[in-house]
């Protein structure tokens, strides 16, 4: 597993950025941002992005500035700052190159059982980040975990990101998390997705933001390991998941709650 710095005993990890890389400059505004304000809070911290988006709904949807474009800017941000970096992969084929870039390879939710992705991700021996698919029950993911385990890496953690409630809505157990924790790995919430409403009519995802701090605060007050939050200068304009995202300037003010909640349930 990676190392955390600036993780006291107790405090969930920090796993943050935007959705899609849309360019260096923004990438790295956003990183040092990040690391300025979790480096105050003593939050461990990750920074997410994406450096292609294969799961959009209408074929004229962003999907990204170039694979290794986009993966020489994760591998900027980590060498500039010195915070790993996590990014989706959505083939056995993108698993190794993804990893000469990367430390955490995370497996995007409506993939979560692909076997052969999961093997391929396993073989690299990077961290591989699980995302719960909306179909599954949280025990289910135990057998996720296990072809990454059995593939001869130990390195896993789970994200839930909500389940499918009707066409259009998403809801999260917060039972599955102390759930998934059973199986003896970190467990993340992915709070921004949770928030999607898939399946609009104009071939557009929409969203929940205003409900981002209710989600994360439940979900730290559960007991989670680690906190997902895509987060953006000015969603309004982001290329990919505008509408659930958090405004950048909103994002000290939350992480200061939740660790004020953490410290209350230590």
């Amino acid at each position: 597993m990676i190392e955390l710095k600036n993780n006291p005993a107790g405090n969930f990890f920090l796993l943050a950025g935007p959705c899609v890389i849309e360019g260096e400059e923004m990438a790295m505004r956003i990183a040092e941002r990040v690391v300025k304000i979790t480096e105050a809070l003593q939050i461990s911290y990750v920074f997410k992005g994406s450096y292609r988006k294969a799961n959009r709904s209408r074929l004229d949807s962003f999907t990204g500035i170039g694979d290794e474009k986009a993966l020489k800017v994760l591998q900027k941000v980590r060498d500039t700052f010195g915070v790993p970096t996590v990014t989706d992969i959505h083939s056995a084929e993108e698993a190794e190159m993804a990893a000469e870039y990367v430390d955490i390879l995370q497996i995007p939710a409506f993939l979560c059982r692909q076997t052969d992705l999961l093997v391929a991700a396993a073989k690299t021996g990077k961290t591989i980040n699980i995302k719960k698919g909306q179909f599954l029950s949280p025990l289910a993911m135990q057998f996720a975990a296990d072809k990454v385990v059995e593939a001869g890496n130990k390195n896993v953690m789970l994200t839930e990101r909500g389940t499918t409630f009707g066409y259009q809505d998403l809801v999260v157990d917060y039972r599955g998390i102390p759930e998934m924790q059973t199986f003896g790995y970190p467990v993340i919430l992915d709070v921004t997705h949770s928030l999607q409403q898939p399946n609009q009519t104009s071939g557009v995802t929409g969203g929940m933001p205003q409900l981002i701090e209710t989600v994360a605060k439940a979900g730290v007050a559960v007991g989670v390991d680690g906190i997902f939050i895509e987060t953006h200068e000015n969603p309004a304009v982001a290329k990919s998941d505008g509408a659930n995202m958090l405004k950048l300037d909103l994002l000290e003010d939350l992480l200061t709650k939740l660790v004020r909640i953490r410290e209350a349930i230590k």
